[in-house]
């Protein structure tokens, strides 16, 4: 009994010791004492300490320089433990408070990246997708020259690719439930909407498909006349090719086999 009694109360005083050290390690601390040891938590990978530390900065010394600071490092320190709600209120306060601060763009950026790191696989919802190139775009439209700028260019068109494949999935899905219409609706959005997105000649050629199955032979030739302008390589255009006219031109080079000038005869439209 009197073991189990020592060990309960060393149980307690490990406890009380490491309560202890936490206090001491922020209690009436410098605000550039406490930046310099959540700077150091954070180069151990301790993020949720850095993130807790760097809070104490704020709220100890709210006025002072390092305060502005650790605001932007906490929400870094929550986005490197995935802990992203946490890491874009602590981004969007800084925004909202330091609208004009040098860090501004890195504090866009790095909201921008929460978003673009929740996205999930082609599948499912694209609300993540769909915050996450707002949130990009603003970082290369309203801070051109900034060192993030480029980064952030490239991960929109990433994210724009991922909602135009979205959209691809569910007008084969419905196309191959043969609902022409909606699938039309779905192919059309990519052509009209995400046009530099490697999904376009596929979304024309699979207009085509629809058109024809409508009835609508006009359309499907005008659109097949933007394919070949566009994507006269493609092989979604060779596809389509033998879908108006019954030749293979998968045997043969595309190149100079345009639908304009062999099959159509008409003014493609840009």
């Amino acid at each position: 009994m009197k073991l189990y009694k020592s060990l309960f109360m060393l149980m307690i005083a490990t406890k009380l010791a490491g309560c202890g050290s936490h206090a001491d390690l922020v209690a009436d601390k410098s605000d550039e004492h406490l930046y310099t040891v959540a700077k150091q938590k954070l180069d151990e990978e301790d993020f949720d300490k850095a993130a807790e530390i760097f809070d104490e900065v704020d709220r100890q010394h709210p006025y002072s320089q390092w305060a502005t600071k650790a605001q932007l490092m906490k929400g870094f320190a929550y986005y490197k433990a995935q802990k992203y709600p946490k890491a874009m209120a602590s981004i969007e306060t800084f925004i909202q408070l330091h609208p004009g601060h040098d860090d501004a763009p890195y504090a866009h950026y790095m909201r921008a990246l929460c978003y673009y790191e929740q996205i999930f696989n082609v599948q499912r919802d694209q609300k993540m997708a769909e915050q996450a190139a707002k949130s990009l775009e603003e970082v290369y439209t309203r801070y051109p020259q900034s060192d993030y700028a480029r980064d952030a260019k490239m991960k929109f068109e990433l994210t724009m690719d991922h909602l135009a494949g979205k959209e691809m999935v569910v007008g084969r899905y419905y196309l191959k439930k043969d609902g022409h219409a909606a699938a039309a609706n779905r192919f059309r959005t990519v052509v009209d909407y995400f046009k530099t997105t490697s999904h376009v000649p596929e979304a024309l050629h699979r207009l085509v498909e629809c058109y024809m199955a409508m009835g609508l032979e006009r359309e499907a030739v005008e659109t097949a006349a933007v394919l070949g302008h566009n994507f006269a390589n493609s092989p979604w255009y060779a596809d389509t090719y033998y879908l108006i006219k019954g030749v293979d031109m998968r045997e043969k080079d595309a190149s100079y086999m345009s639908l304009v000038d062999k099959i159509i005869g008409i003014k493609p439209q840009e």
